[in-house]
């Protein structure tokens, strides 16, 4: 096989995505569908599931709260029986968390960042990962982390110490999966375009006391390719380490985020 076609992903994958239906998700659930994969997501907002589905004929999709173990377990069921099985499992869902100094935190919105971000993870594993086992298709995990996930951050610690977990949970878990001969990687966004982030500059903005045009700047100013990275950017590295010319790839954190040198 010639380099060219080892960087397509295998015909007819089956995948799942927790967190599919908008954001990053959206685009890595269309852009598996686009190379013919078999696909289904799952996500909280059903009116999103329902137009996803609508707009890309043949995905499949089921609402839960990846919080709740018991909505992961039915959904999980559900899509594994709809799939047939299950080849590459993205662990995408995630909410960005409260802003704020340690000591002003909120204690239920510390345990629903930690539940959605990081319990989710193991939820999610515990019921993809005897599945994972019989694919014959280079079986991938992929665990959704953030630069937040090698950097400190401050006034955003709830969502830092889920995404600094989640590298842990996959390192661990690469060693323990690898002799079944199933990867496990990381995917390390960095400040990603879109309407999520504004919403996270703007709340970042309004704790100090600055304008939300300043805190982008501040933002882009720690990036060493002084521009926001794109969704289809996370995505395309998702496609990749889910093709053949990743097969030996495991166990790494790798970001995308244009260098992030600090937060």
């Amino acid at each position: 096989m010639n380099i060219v076609d080892r960087l397509k992903p295998a015909a007819n994958l089956k995948v799942l995505i927790t967190g599919g239906a908008a954001g990053i998700g959206a685009v890595i659930a269309k852009a598996f569908h686009e190379i013919e994969a078999q696909v289904y997501i799952c996500d909280i907002d059903a009116d999103a599931i329902e137009r996803i589905k609508r707009e890309h004929p043949g995905m499949h999709g089921g609402v839960a709260d990846v919080g709740i173990r018991q909505q992961v377990d039915r959904i999980m069921d559900e899509g594994i029986s709809l799939l047939g099985g299950l080849d590459v499992l993205v662990n995408n869902a995630g909410i960005a968390g409260p802003t704020g100094s340690l000591e002003d935190l909120v204690e239920a919105e510390w345990e629903a960042t930690v539940s959605t971000n990081l319990n989710s993870q193991y939820y999610v594993l515990r019921k993809a990962i005897p599945f994972l086992k019989q694919s014959k298709q280079s079986p991938h995990i992929i665990a959704m982390s953030s630069v937040a996930g090698r950097l400190g951050y401050p006034f955003r610690t709830p969502y830092a110490s889920t995404k600094w977990a989640i590298i842990g949970l996959m390192k661990s878990l690469a060693g323990e999966l690898g002799p079944d001969n199933i990867r496990v990687n990381a995917i390390l966004p960095g400040v990603v375009a879109g309407e999520r982030m504004n919403r996270v500059i703007d709340a970042r903005a309004q704790t100090l006391g600055i304008t939300f045009e300043a805190m982008r700047d501040q933002y882009l100013e720690k990036i060493s390719l002084r521009r926001m990275v794109t969704m289809e950017d996370v995505a395309a590295m998702a496609l990749f380490l889910s093709s053949r010319a990743a097969a030996n790839i495991s166990g790494q954190a790798i970001s995308v985020d244009g260098n992030v040198e600090y937060l």
